[in-house]
């Protein structure tokens, strides 16, 4: 955990965080900031430090709003950024735990999140300019979030040391370190065979050798950079649903859904059920998932037609 950064920095980060990660607008982002502020100023007349919250405070904050006669709406708005602020700090490691994991909030209608159709996917990995130093590693990275579904996080921190190619597989370290094992499609895996021979005239830095996907500055990629390309590319194709690196795991799931996967098939591949490290070596769970991907991912569908 980090504790030795100022307020003022880490807040400067949550608002990079806001407008390069989540795409937000500066009038969105504002507005966070101004519910956000709303929580601090309650927390200091409180004498409670924002790193030291636990969920009996954000309980009490809450009902302050609602006592104030806030409608559910706007309660739900101040406490959705409020669950964005801490979120954020989980994820740059302030903070171990979120305390804002059991928070309810006010029921005010259901958000369903963008999903790509295949064309648009095969659009935005055809627009990759390949001529470019980066191009095969771009190709590799959409195509691996799209085949495996996996979290921006674990794409960043995949390892060669983790990639089964021969066997169609990849382990995964997901959330609180538990891993799974992922089908990958042929196609994916040929587009990462392609990258490699960029990577491997790289000039990698000391301790990052074992990480896939490798940034300019000799290290593995960053979120931010995976953002950024993904929004680069939507630009070039004008697509204009408000996509992410979360949208082609959500398309991911929502393909082999429609397709007629076995959902438990799907939530073990999401990781949403973590997968002891000793059932995913057995034959029958590697080979029910890969049956579930092959049979129902569009991605191995193509590759068997062509």
């Amino acid at each position: 955990m980090k504790s030795n950064e100022n307020t003022d920095d880490i807040l400067k980060r949550y608002k990079q965080y806001l407008r390069l990660e989540k795409s937000l607008s500066t009038h969105t982002v504002d507005a966070y900031f101004r519910d956000l502020e709303k929580l601090l100023f309650f927390l200091k007349e409180t004498n409670v430090h924002y790193l030291d919250v636990e969920l009996t405070h954000l309980e009490t904050f809450s009902a302050s709003l609602r006592d104030l006669g806030i409608c559910p709406r706007s309660q739900a708005r101040i406490l959705s950024g409020i669950r964005s602020f801490y979120h954020f700090l989980v994820l740059e490691d302030h903070l171990k735990a979120d305390p804002c994991e059991l928070l309810e909030s006010p029921q005010t209608g259901f958000h369903l999140p963008e999903v790509l159709t295949i064309d648009e996917i095969d659009n935005l990995i055809g627009s990759i300019d390949l001529s470019t130093r980066e191009g095969q590693r771009n190709r590799a990275i959409l195509e691996t979030l799209y085949s495996c579904g996996l979290r921006v996080s674990e794409l960043c921190t995949l390892k060669l040391s983790n990639l089964y190619l021969e066997e169609g597989f990849i382990k995964v370290e997901g959330k609180g370190s538990k891993q799974r094992l992922v089908p990958i499609s042929p196609r994916a895996i040929r587009e990462l065979q392609l990258y490699f021979i960029d990577r491997h005239t790289m000039d990698i830095e000391r301790g990052y050798e074992d990480y896939v996907f490798i940034s300019r500055k000799g290290k593995n990629i960053s979120r931010i950079m995976v953002f950024h390309i993904i929004k680069v590319l939507a630009d070039a194709i004008g697509l204009t649903k408000n996509i992410s690196p979360h949208t082609f795991r959500h398309s991911f799931a929502t393909h082999l859904l429609e397709g007629g996967a076995n959902l438990r098939a799907i939530q073990c591949m999401l990781g949403h059920e973590s997968i002891g490290t000793t059932e995913i070596y057995t034959h029958i769970d590697r080979n029910m998932l890969r049956s579930e991907i092959i049979e129902h991912h569009p991605r191995n569908k193509k590759t068997k037609k062509v």
